[in-house]
């Protein structure tokens, strides 16, 4: 009995059955009429109800529930979470599903109402979208559940507490792994970039084709065949590409509920992997007032993972970022022309004049690609039309500051320094693209 109790919850419809008894017992003082259904329903109120408890209680009702969740959740996109039922009563059932997600979503009544039938299996899928990394709780399942007569619920609670951990989005490394491979590069948001010049490994002596380049034709092959046949070429391989992220307080600007470092961190890791893929070697530096993270490149298997786990670990400062220890870091780290990939924030010209010295120098010794954001609630705003004077003085100001950003671009690119800028969003696409087309010219 003390466990019923502790497991029946009255409904809705409890309530209305019971007011509208209560009403007709009034009106029974006033109306005589009213006394013979008082008198009636009363006692049927009781009755169903305590079938219902019957019903709910007994031990032919049972319900088994379990939850499923990746080993491993991704920054920044939707995780698939599957919560699987099954009712292996006589009687179908409805349910409501409390699941206890952990507390940095902010969703304290996520609930999940359905029905079941009798002997039936239900698998209910929903998604969550972490916007901070770090380990994240999921709690029980509780599971609240009626018969048809709906007078009373009882809870049923399942220990499914798991830790999981938050990375950076190896959902979107895996889908932006398709633009290392030419034969599907014509996929929605990547460029086509034509191969020009020769800066490329020789491959193999093939029969020419229609559409090979004329420049290709091995003459001398050709004449011992008497047939033309062109030389093919591979990219270079095992060429160093770093990517450096700047984790000082000018990257922790918010967007979409995600810092700016967060998105460096994802791109960071897609661009890692698709140069592995490319067979090029791949190292990591992060820095702010101090040198946090300092991988050599490497080709091996476990270098991917050496890179997630020290991405992983990375935290917004509150200190200025010293570009000079990034260059002398930079110095007694990298051996070789390397291609780097700078990730930082300009928001002025002065920002970005005080560190254009250091830049230079990085650019002379390395292809240097500086990437920084567009702000594009500032640019979204300054296209909006003004109707009153405070109006246009804020519009002024909101244009000033995105051409400020596209003054930077040309700065920078007048002492060719490879520049992107980007929104937030579509940061990833935009360094894979640029690697692409730096590969794909010989550049590095």
């Amino acid at each position: 009995m003390k466990n019923i109790l502790k497991n029946l919850y009255l409904t809705k419809r409890f309530f209305f059955a019971g007011a509208g008894v209560v009403i007709v017992f009034v009106f029974s003082f006033a109306v005589p009429a009213f006394f013979i259904a008082a008198q009636t329903l009363l006692p049927a109120f009781v009755i169903f109800f305590m079938l219902d408890v019957y019903l709910l209680f007994n031990k032919s009702v049972r319900i088994n529930c379990s939850r499923a969740v990746p080993r491993l959740l991704s920054l920044g996109d939707e995780n698939p979470v599957q919560v699987t039922i099954e009712n292996k009563s006589r009687i179908p059932l409805s349910v409501s599903l409390l699941d206890e997600i952990p507390f940095q979503f902010q969703k304290r009544n996520f609930s999940l109402a359905f029905k079941i039938k009798r002997d039936e299996k239900k698998t209910i899928r929903y998604e969550l979208r972490p916007v901070k990394r770090g380990e994240y709780l999921f709690g029980n399942i509780n599971v609240y559940f009626s018969s048809l007569i709906g007078l009373a619920q009882r809870r049923s609670q399942y220990d499914e507490k798991i830790a999981v951990p938050v990375y950076p989005s190896v959902i979107q490394m895996k889908q932006m792994e398709m633009k290392a491979f030419p034969k599907i590069s014509n996929l929605p948001g990547v460029k086509k970039i034509r191969r020009i010049g020769h800066s490329y490994e020789f491959e193999q002596i093939k029969n020419y084709v229609r559409g090979d380049d004329f420049r290709s034709i091995n003459w001398k092959a050709t004449s011992r065949r008497a047939d033309l046949m062109v030389n093919q070429y591979e990219d270079e391989r095992a060429q160093q590409v770093y990517s450096i992220i700047d984790n000082s307080r000018s990257m922790r600007m918010p967007f979409d509920d995600m810092s700016l470092l967060d998105y460096a961190i994802n791109t960071s890791l897609v661009l890692s992997n698709i140069a592995l893929r490319k067979q090029d070697r791949v190292g990591l530096i992060t820095f702010s007032d101090k040198a946090d993270v300092l991988l050599k490149a490497e080709r091996n298997r476990s270098q991917l993972r050496k890179i997630l786990e020290s991405l992983y670990r990375q935290n917004e400062k509150n200190r200025e970022a010293n570009f000079e220890l990034l260059y002398f870091s930079v110095r007694d780290l990298v051996k070789g022309r390397s291609l780097l990939f700078l990730y930082t924030n300009f928001e002025s010209i002065y920002s970005m004049e005080r560190v254009l010295p250091i830049l230079r120098k990085l650019n002379k010794q390395h292809l240097l690609v500086v990437v920084f954001f567009e702000n594009t609630e500032i640019t979204e705003y300054g296209k909006q039309p003004a109707a009153t004077l405070r109006g246009i003085y804020f519009k002024t100001i909101a244009q000033k500051f995105a051409a400020e950003k596209n003054q930077i671009v040309q700065q920078l690119r007048q002492y060719g320094i490879q520049t992107i800028l980007t929104p937030p969003k579509e940061l990833s696409i935009s360094s894979v693209n640029k690697y692409i087309e730096m590969k794909a010219r010989g550049m590095i």
